[in-house]
């Protein structure tokens, strides 16, 4: 189920509804991060398709009007896909391949396509097979379509039941299994983190994509996957770090999305525990991202879902290599967004008048790595102080980057 396969770029649309609860320009930012998703995935949008609903139809999602609308389109355009931007119900689903007669997908089904090829190791792959199948076992009737077309008679009653209820009992016993083997990972996962000592441990956290595989590189000086596309890391990466003379544990994790599938916040239970028993979260944000305060809001929403809301935390900023300002005229009355407010003036908001500290940098340029270095030193050093209070070997911090920059001319 979880075979790596090469992507011919598929062609595809995208569907979204404006609702009481997700006004326009909401909608097109979760438009924009579904086109994204899709193009991560293996995928070419063509055309986006959205309607003005009170709440999305319960039978095909979008009305009777707009999905003859997309039927006919796709048929014209030899269109091979649709991909809703909210987790579709297992009857709206077989109504829409129904009436559609294509392959349809909606944002959880994507999110698990990219987490299935995304993952590399045994762990990784199990916790995505679970997700997958749990995802699939209510929507199981669609795999039997051919069947829907018998129209009764003699010796046509009762077959396709059959068969569903047999491949649900083979899902139902898979799942179990799947867990079963997932427990057994989990107290070799609990294991490893015991036998780490009593040494700091910080866990970097944010949503996907902000940079915090490249940011885990730069700070620990290894060698983790990193790419400018959605869900890079699915495995947990563990590193000692070193600055100045006080180590500590730095994790690098999955990333947050907005909309993360309630299955996969599951299967990924050992994952997310690196980030329960952190000392300290450092808090990845790309402020280069118009909706990084949404994707803020995102990532502590999930903190506090998983109990680990409470923790010390850092705020570090990053990709300030590409943030643009674009000044608005005085003159000019209509609405501003945040790219109209330059860095230094975020800088004189909430983030530096916040609980948590905050820093802003470029993982990739390095840029105000030493201010970044000495806020997480003296974050370790006070939950290191308060755990071994009658610890002396430690002395003043010491700024090596001169030394290191010195050693490199």
């Amino acid at each position: 189920m979880l075979e790596k396969k090469q992507h011919n770029y598929e062609r595809a649309v995208l569907v979204g509804v404006v609702t009481q609860n997700q006004d326009a320009d909401k909608l097109q930012e979760y438009m924009d991060e579904l086109e994204f998703l899709a193009l991560t995935a293996g995928a070419t949008i063509d055309r986006r398709f959205t309607q003005n609903l009170t709440q999305p139809d319960s039978k095909t999602f979008v009305g009777s009007g707009k999905a003859q609308e997309i039927k006919e389109y796709v048929k014209e355009n030899e269109i091979g896909t649709i991909i809703f931007d909210d987790e579709l119900s297992p009857s709206q689903l077989k109504n829409l391949e129904k009436e559609i007669e294509v392959k349809i997908l909606d944002r959880t089904n994507l999110i698990l396509d990219i987490f299935a090829q995304r993952a590399q190791t045994s762990y990784a792959r199990t916790q995505v097979e679970l997700a997958q199948y749990q995802y699939l076992l209510p929507r199981l009737s669609k795999m039997w379509s051919h069947l829907d077309k018998q129209k009764g008679g003699i010796g046509m009653r009762g077959p396709g039941e059959t068969e569903i209820e047999t491949d649900r009992r083979i899902i139902r016993d898979r799942i179990s299994l799947l867990k079963d083997k997932l427990k057994i990972i989990d107290k070799q996962m609990a294991t490893q983190r015991n036998n780490r000592g009593k040494v700091v441990r910080a866990a970097l956290v944010g949503y996907t994509n902000v940079g915090k595989s490249t940011l885990m590189n730069a700070i620990s000086k290894s060698d983790v996957f990193a790419e400018n596309k959605l869900f890079a890391t699915l495995d947990t990466t563990v590193r000692k770090v070193v600055i100045g003379n006080l180590p500590f544990l730095l994790t690098d994790t999955v990333g947050f999305i907005r909309k993360l599938p309630t299955q996969l916040v599951e299967s990924f239970k050992s994952t997310l525990d690196e980030v329960r028993e952190a000392d300290l979260l450092i808090h990845v944000v790309d402020i280069s991202h118009e909706s990084f305060e949404d994707h803020i809001e995102s990532v502590n929403q999930i903190l506090m879902e998983i109990n680990a809301h409470q923790k010390p935390m850092i705020m570090v900023f990053n990709k300030i290599d590409d943030f643009s300002y674009e000044k608005k005229d005085e003159d000019d009355l209509t609405p501003g967004s945040n790219k109209n407010v330059s860095l230094e003036e975020w800088k004189k908001t909430w983030m530096n008048k916040s609980k948590h500290p905050a820093v802003f940098i470029s993982a990739l340029t390095k840029e105000n790595f030493p201010e970044m270095k000495r806020l997480i030193y003296d974050e370790v050093m006070k939950i290191h102080i308060s755990r071994f209070p009658y610890n002396d070997f430690l002395f003043e911090y010491f700024d090596n980057d001169e030394e290191e920059s010195e050693k490199e001319d």
